[in-house]
C-alpha cells in the first residue's frame, strides 16, 4: 500500500472514531504534540481557539460532544500526497439542546509525522455556521451596522 493510501485511510479512521464519539481512538491517531487550528469566529465559538497537544485537543472534542448528540460527515473528496491529506466534507451536528441539525461544509488539511496526524487545519463556512448555531439570520445585523467596507 502506498503512503498516500495509508494516510488517506488513517484520516478516515480518525474521522470515523470522532463521529462515533470515541475521542480516545481519534486521539490515538495523533502525535502527542498535535497542532490544531480552525478558521472560525471565536467570539461566537470560543471553544474553537487554536489547540496544541492531545490534552487540549481532547478538551475541544469533549466540548463539542457535550453540545452535540450526533455527528455525521460525508467526505466526497479526500486527496493524499505524501504526508499531507486534504478533505472536503459535508458535516452534520445534532444539537443536544433542541435536536436541530447544524450542517456546514469544511475543508480540513492533515499533516502526518511518523504515521500519526501532527497538524490539523480547518476552513469552515463560518458565516453559515454562525447563523445555524445562533439560529438567526446575521446578514441584517451586519448590514444595519454599516460593516460593508464602504
Amino acid at each position: 500500500m502506498t503512503v498516500e493510501k495509508l494516510n488517506r485511510q488513517r484520516v478516515v479512521n480518525l474521522l470515523d472514531a470522532f463521529a462515533r464519539g470515541d475521542i480516545e481512538a481519534a486521539l490515538a491517531c495523533c502525535t502527542d504534540d498535535v497542532d490544531f487550528l480552525t478558521h472560525a469566529p471565536i467570539d461566537v465559538l470560543p471553544h474553537m481557539v487554536p489547540r496544541h497537544g492531545k490534552e487540549e485537543l481532547r478538551e475541544l472534542w469533549q466540548t463539542i460532544w457535550s453540545r452535540y448528540s450526533e455527528i455525521r460527515y460525508k467526505a466526497p473528496v479526500i486527496v493524499a500526497e505524501g504526508d499531507e491529506v486534504a478533505t472536503y466534507m459535508h458535516t452534520y451536528f445534532r444539537k443536544r439542546s433542541n435536536d436541530r441539525v447544524v450542517q456546514f461544509d469544511m475543508a480540513v488539511f492533515y499533516s502526518f509525522r511518523g504515521g500519526l496526524v501532527a497538524q490539523i487545519r480547518e476552513i469552515i463556512d463560518s458565516y453559515d455556521l454562525v447563523q445555524q448555531v445562533l439560529e438567526r439570520e446575521i446578514g441584517p445585523l451586519i448590514t444595519a451596522t454599516g460593516m460593508d467596507g464602504g
